[in-house]
């Protein structure tokens, strides 16, 4: 199971920089990177709640759900 962060495809739609969204919603740079790259570990629903608003867009955009292609079924 794997959770995708679509937040550079969601940027890309909405002609906006991570520098832009950084300085819109208080979040550093380096903590938004950090998300957008998948390397984040969790998400606090403040802070998705405030990429939501200034991206104008619902957290299903940003987040995705992908289920693992490889599927071990030896015993």
């Amino acid at each position: 199971m794997a959770i995708k962060v679509n937040l550079d495809l969601v940027l890309l739609q909405r002609g906006m920089t991570l520098t832009e969204l950084s300085e819109t919603v208080g979040i550093t740079l380096a903590n938004l990177s950090v998300l957008k790259t998948g390397k984040a570990r969790a998400v606090r629903f403040s802070t998705l709640e405030a990429l939501c608003e200034a991206l104008e867009c619902q957290p299903g955009q940003i987040l995705e759900y992908v289920r693992d292609e490889h599927i071990d079924t030896a015993g």
